[in-house]
């Protein structure tokens, strides 16, 4: 090779940037025993901070440390907590249900194909490595097909596909450090998460509506379940390592309902990373027959303006429930523990509303009351835990782009 092909060659490295499936333990955050992670849904920071109807929280934001500048990665849903956890969206696009324990389907990593919403097919088990989908600034090919199109993030920043993405997440990685984590799932069914799309914590999509007698008329069908549990909201599920159980330690097994969650937090006896999603009706979705207080919101164009009071305040007072146990648990007084209280994206960021989302992180050890205008995303929030957890960055986590939110989680002086 030329001297003039090397320096081209050298030069093309510095400018571009740069993406690694795994990378260096990320620095910048104090060492973190236990981290819990509440996942709240579809409303962008200004629909929740000022609110009347969500007054612990907004007390909570201003008492811990807030986010001003944070944002949401893409839409939909499912692709933001996949992107919370494993740093990509690994080709996914849409809310769909996983291809469960399918051996023969190819991963949207490896095929290069996004799945989008337009599409009803259940996706394939997340495995192996390959190409996951880029994030344009501005979106016309999902869920909307022209101007003035979804924003993502803010309008203006984006990520290039990454053609090395290692389909793994923050689980995969726990259970090689030999540490543990549970996804804690509000209204999942006794019978556990295996297979399981939707329930309410007794009926489910795999319900036998037939054998239920004497039979009702019009008779009971799927279609009556409140979806109240969604799996596209436990992103765990959507691997092939979790689906296939190998390792007690990063399988299904570890996937719980809140029952367990009170009793672990009860105990003291909780892992080192904690995943909990609220149902659909107390992490502000809302669902369409679910009664008044769970409706959706009535006519959500990005303010406060037509948004269901009732599933506000019933977000808010779940998060309190939560916070107030967590804090109470007898876990929270041994070594650094932090809480992020965060929503998943801004449902409503059609131009020019931008996926802002807030996040707030508590600490047992740091700083309090700050208010970060730094920029961050998901993947800023990912790099964060696996900094201070000891972990590998993963996948978009790694860019160089990304920075780990340091003054949120700042020790005290």
């Amino acid at each position: 090779m030329t001297r003039k092909a090397v320096l081209s060659l050298l030069a093309a490295t510095l400018t571009c940037p740069l993406f690694a499936a795994e990378g260096p333990v990320p620095k910048g955050i104090p060492h973190l025993d236990h981290v819990f992670v509440i996942m709240m849904e579809n409303h962008g920071y200004s629909q929740i901070i000022g609110n009347p109807n969500a007054p612990f929280i907004n007390s909570y934001a201003g008492g811990a440390n807030t986010a001003t500048h944070y944002f949401a990665v893409a839409h939909p849903s499912l692709t933001n907590y996949l992107e919370v956890v494993g740093g990509s969206n690994f080709g996914v696009l849409d809310d769909n249900a996983p291809d469960w324990h399918n051996p023969s389907c190819m991963p949207n990593l490896q095929t290069g194909t996004p799945s989008l919403e337009s599409t009803s097919t259940a996706i394939c088990p997340i495995a192996g490595s390959g190409t996951d989908a880029a994030t344009p600034a501005i979106d016309f090919s999902n869920e909307t097909s022209g101007p003035p199109g979804d924003i993502n993030i803010d309008g203006s920043a984006s990520f290039p596909a990454a053609t090395d993405t290692l389909g793994i997440t923050i689980g995969d990685q726990l259970a090689a450090a030999n540490k543990s984590w549970r996804s804690y799932q509000e209204s999942l069914p006794m019978s556990g998460a295996d297979n399981i799309n939707y329930s309410d914590g007794v009926f489910t999509n795999l319900t036998d509506f037939s054998k239920i007698l004497p039979a009702l008329n019009p008779p009971l069908s799927s279609s009556d379940v409140v979806q109240a549990y969604a799996v596209k909201h436990n992103p765990f599920a959507y691997f092939q390592s979790v689906q296939a159980g190998a390792q007690r330690k990063n399988s299904l097994a570890n996937v719980f309902d809140f029952n367990v969650l009170y009793a672990d937090l009860g105990s003291g006896a909780v892992p080192t990373f904690s995943f909990i999603a609220p149902n659909q009706c107390n992490d502000q979705h809302g669902r369409g027959n679910a009664g008044a207080f769970c409706n959706f919101d009535p006519n959500d164009h990005g303010g406060q303006a037509g948004l269901n009071p009732a599933l506000i305040y019933l977000g808010d007072v779940t998060v309190h429930r939560l916070v107030k146990a967590i804090r109470n648990s007898p876990v929270w007084r041994q070594g650094n523990n932090a809480i992020v209280v965060l929503w998943d994206e801004n449902d409503y960021s059609v131009s020019p509303t931008t996926n802002q989302v807030l996040a707030i992180v508590d600490t047992n050890y740091g700083l309090r009351g700050v208010r970060s205008h730094q920029f961050y995303t998901h993947f800023s929030l990912l790099k964060s835990i696996e900094a201070g957890l000891g972990l590998p960055c993963l996948n978009h986590a790694c860019d160089s782009s990304v920075n780990v939110m340091s003054d949120m989680f700042s020790p005290r002086p």
